[in-house]
Protein backbone atom coordinates (compact mmCIF):
# COMPACT_ATOMS: atom_id res chain seq x y z
CA UNK A 1 0.00 0.00 0.00
CA UNK A 2 1.52 3.55 -0.81
CA UNK A 3 1.68 6.24 1.81
CA UNK A 4 -1.03 8.13 -0.34
CA UNK A 5 -2.99 5.51 -0.09
CA UNK A 6 -2.89 5.16 3.81
CA UNK A 7 -3.16 8.65 4.09
CA UNK A 8 -6.63 8.44 1.97
CA UNK A 9 -7.87 5.41 3.79
CA UNK A 10 -7.31 7.78 7.48
CA UNK A 11 -9.60 10.48 6.62
CA UNK A 12 -12.50 8.07 5.24
CA UNK A 13 -15.74 8.31 7.54
CA UNK A 14 -16.71 4.95 8.16
CA UNK A 15 -20.16 4.69 6.97
CA UNK A 16 -23.70 6.00 7.68
CA UNK A 17 -26.77 4.71 8.41
CA UNK A 18 -30.07 7.13 8.10
CA UNK A 19 -32.27 7.15 10.82
CA UNK A 20 -35.97 8.09 11.29
CA UNK A 21 -37.09 11.02 13.55
CA UNK A 22 -37.99 8.98 16.87
CA UNK A 23 -34.49 7.75 16.63
CA UNK A 24 -32.97 11.87 16.39
CA UNK A 25 -35.24 12.26 19.18
CA UNK A 26 -34.18 9.42 21.19
CA UNK A 27 -30.45 10.09 20.80
CA UNK A 28 -31.11 14.43 21.48
CA UNK A 29 -34.05 14.38 24.23
CA UNK A 30 -35.44 16.88 22.01
CA UNK A 31 -39.28 16.88 20.86
CA UNK A 32 -40.03 16.95 17.19
CA UNK A 33 -41.16 20.61 16.93
CA UNK A 34 -38.21 21.75 18.93
CA UNK A 35 -35.84 19.52 15.99
CA UNK A 36 -37.72 21.32 13.36
CA UNK A 37 -37.71 24.62 14.68
CA UNK A 38 -33.60 24.35 15.35
CA UNK A 39 -33.16 22.98 11.51
CA UNK A 40 -34.89 26.20 10.30
CA UNK A 41 -32.62 28.57 12.10
CA UNK A 42 -29.58 26.42 10.89
CA UNK A 43 -28.73 25.08 14.30
CA UNK A 44 -29.31 21.08 13.84
CA UNK A 45 -28.51 18.56 10.55
CA UNK A 46 -30.90 19.22 7.92
CA UNK A 47 -33.26 16.35 7.03
CA UNK A 48 -33.43 14.55 3.71
CA UNK A 49 -36.57 13.36 2.27
CA UNK A 50 -36.65 9.80 1.06
CA UNK A 51 -40.15 10.37 -0.12
CA UNK A 52 -43.44 11.78 0.68
CA UNK A 53 -43.71 10.21 3.80
CA UNK A 54 -40.06 9.37 5.01
CA UNK A 55 -37.95 12.15 6.53
CA UNK A 56 -34.50 11.00 7.32
CA UNK A 57 -30.80 12.15 9.13
CA UNK A 58 -27.93 11.29 8.71
CA UNK A 59 -26.54 9.60 11.78
CA UNK A 60 -23.50 10.86 11.55
CA UNK A 61 -24.18 14.77 11.41
CA UNK A 62 -26.92 13.64 14.23
CA UNK A 63 -23.25 12.58 16.29
CA UNK A 64 -21.34 15.45 15.25
CA UNK A 65 -24.33 17.68 16.68
CA UNK A 66 -24.17 15.87 19.97
CA UNK A 67 -20.27 16.27 19.95
CA UNK A 68 -20.66 20.03 18.93
CA UNK A 69 -23.12 21.06 22.11
CA UNK A 70 -21.46 18.85 25.27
Amino acid sequence: MSEFDQADQSQVRPASRLIRLKEVQHRVGLSRSTIYKKMADGRFPKSRSLGSKCTVWVEAEIEDWISQII
